[in-house]
């Protein structure tokens, strides 16, 4: 088996081809068994964000059965995925799981959420059992060297997130966001890292809005803000100078009907609008009113390249220390592929260690002296044991096979005083 890493993100697929691929958090476990079960993966975790949909799997099959799973599952034409997914293989695989997990992959460098994504995905395919033993030692393999690259290099100071990015253009585009009001869609962790750095700008007013009323209070109670459900936006839209939206919604929550009402109770005074959201939730067609500024996660990019210069010299460090993990991983599968050679020999050492031990038993039931009997299962034991070896190294002597011969010497710790008559 081969462990793969198969995906498409922010920088092979537009965000059209992006959202149409995501998976929503209800649909997960239910993706993955069907992944095993037509047999893409024997082992298989799905990480789906905003910026990526990536499968991790241990597979003896062709990538192009995940190929095209995913087209059928998703009901995508399959020629627009093959324009746009990449795949890895083997260590390839786990290095580039590394650099994902590390944020060296990320549209922001170094941003810290995607570890925790990277772990919700494997805690998910693990409650769905389709994450074996190979899957267990990548992830554990994954998570060691992203801690270490967040301890060892400065990648994570003075944090950067799409959040961050998003509060970063609401500063260019208002000078004093302690004058506005934002409303933000949704109660999750980017919502939450949004709240955070426009609380620390001291924004005027926060609304939360959230599917559930308990989830936005408990959210809303940390920045002192207000809570609202999202039945409730039409109601408080013309309220907000900026509105920055993530939910897992599968269907636009904003449509153009809803911003231009906000937007003649407001006198037309413009709103700035961040829809970070895969699939979105803000209708495209919002961005076409004349009084609206209206951002995606693509339109992101020039804030977030400032941002990533300053976290280069950290990410080439970053980079040495996932190229250690590689090969501690290479080092890892080497010892597992011996496992079942080292168990194989130890049945048969058993089987030959039971027979002798039955034999001098009844040898000795027959009244036999007992230290004879001992040392006759001390000489077929060694006789048994070292028949099979001594037969090959006798071969390989006759056939010039130095290298064998080496390797026994070298297997069975002997030195030259032993092997020298």
């Amino acid at each position: 088996m081969t462990l793969l890493a198969f995906g498409i993100n922010h920088n092979t697929a537009s965000l059209d081809i992006r959202e149409r691929v995501a998976f929503a958090p209800e649909q997960m476990e239910e993706a993955l068994s069907e992944l095993c079960r037509q047999g893409a993966a024997d082992e298989v975790a799905i990480l789906s964000t905003c910026n990526r949909t990536e499968i991790y799997a241990y597979s003896q099959q062709s990538a192009t059965l995940i190929v095209e799973w995913l087209a059928g599952y998703h009901r995508l034409p399959l020629d627009e995925l093959q324009g746009c997914h990449y795949c890895h293989q083997g260590e390839e695989a786990i290095r580039h799981m590394m650099a994902v997990a590390c944020g060296l992959d990320s549209l922001v460098l170094g941003e810290p959420q995607i570890l925790g994504q990277m772990k919700s995905a494997y805690a998910v395919a693990n409650g769905a059992g389709t994450a074996g033993t190979h899957l267990h030692s990548a992830f554990q393999q994954v998570f060691s060297i992203a801690k270490r690259v967040r301890t060892e290099t400065a990648i994570g100071e003075n944090p950067v997130s799409v959040a961050y990015a998003a509060v970063s253009l609401a500063q260019q585009i208002f000078s004093n966001l302690k004058e506005d009001t934002a409303l933000l869609i949704g109660a999750g962790e980017t919502i939450e890292l949004v709240a955070r750095h426009l609380h620390e700008q001291g924004v005027k007013k926060l609304l939360v809005a959230n599917r559930t009323l308990g989830r936005a209070r408990d959210l809303a109670e940390q920045f002192n803000a207000e809570a609202i459900l999202l039945a409730d936006i039409p109601e408080f839209l013309h309220r907000a100078d900026i509105v920055i939206s993530s939910t897992a919604s599968q269907l636009p929550l904003l449509g153009k009907g809803a911003v231009e009402s906000a937007l003649k109770k407001r006198k037309h005074k413009p709103m700035f609008m961040v829809d970070i959201a895969v699939p979105r939730d803000i209708e495209a067609e919002v961005g076409e009113l004349d009084d609206v500024y209206l951002y995606t996660v693509d339109d992101l990019r020039e804030v977030i390249d400032e941002n990533r210069r300053s976290r280069e010299e950290a990410a080439a460090k970053a980079d040495e220390i996932v190229g250690e993990g590689v090969q501690a991983y290479a080092r890892e599968l080497r010892a597992l592929s011996s496992v079942s050679t080292i168990k194989a020999y130890r049945r048969k050492a058993e089987d030959i260690r039971d027979q002798e031990l039955e034999r001098a038993l009844k040898t000795l039931e027959k009244g036999a002296d007992p230290e004879a009997v001992l040392m006759q299962l001390a000489r077929g034991l060694t006789n048994k044991l070292l028949h099979a070896p001594t037969s090959k190294i006798k071969q390989a002597g006759a056939s010039g096979r130095d290298d064998m011969i080496g390797l026994t010497q070298e297997l069975f710790d002997l030195d030259d005083r032993d092997t020298n008559p």
